[in-house]
């Protein structure tokens, strides 16, 4: 059940700015969000984000594409993005067992595609904190229907320790230097 970063993939689904201005949370789900996404690109975890139906709700938000300099871009039209043949091929292709899972709306394009991801065979960690909806109440259901159905519900802080796994090396430093310790309202000392 511990996450590693060789088996990891981070999926961002539909942070679109013209959806985010009326979600719950949404500006907190983009910051956590953002700052898994560098983790993540350190330590050379592919993330992926997502747009539904970009046409109307607009592009991934610019402050989340700002804070990321690798990624690669799926746009969709069904709600669950497993429901993509082109998708579903090349996360098989990925070797990638373990999916880090976030986005907007939680209830409906987070869902479903966490729905498909089971459904597949594939490992799922709900980003809570960066699961939202319009109501917080149904980002609340999609996380414990997820969890019932065989997801395991995570921090931000936790998929980044376990991908990093130990505070002996030079890439944990790094991590620390550019990522970690600002998030830290207090020293935290590794023994």
């Amino acid at each position: 059940m511990r996450l590693q970063s060789d088996k990891s993939l981070l999926l961002m689904v539909d942070f679109q700015a013209g959806l985010l201005p009326v979600i719950d949370g949404g500006e907190q789900a983009v910051n956590e969000a953002s700052w898994l996404g560098g983790v993540a690109e350190l330590l050379g975890v592919p993330v992926w984000l997502t747009e539904q139906n970009p046409e109307k709700l607009g592009g991934t938000a610019p402050k989340l594409l700002a804070s990321l300099n690798d990624y690669r871009l799926w746009q969709k039209h069904h709600f669950g993005i497993m429901a993509e043949s082109d998708f579903h091929e090349a996360l098989s292709a990925s070797g990638k067992t373990q999916i880090v899972l976030c986005g907007t709306e939680a209830h409906i394009c987070v869902l479903q595609t966490g729905l498909g991801l089971l459904e597949a065979g594939y490992e799922l960690y709900w980003l809570s904190e960066a699961a939202a909806s319009r109501r917080p109440q149904e980002a609340a259901l999609a996380r414990e229907r997820i969890c019932a159905g065989g997801g395991v519900a995570v921090s931000a802080d936790m998929v980044a320790y376990e991908w990093l796994y130990r505070c002996d090396t030079e890439l944990f430093k790094q991590a620390h230097r550019q990522f970690l310790k600002p998030r830290s309202a207090r020293p935290v000392r590794f023994f």
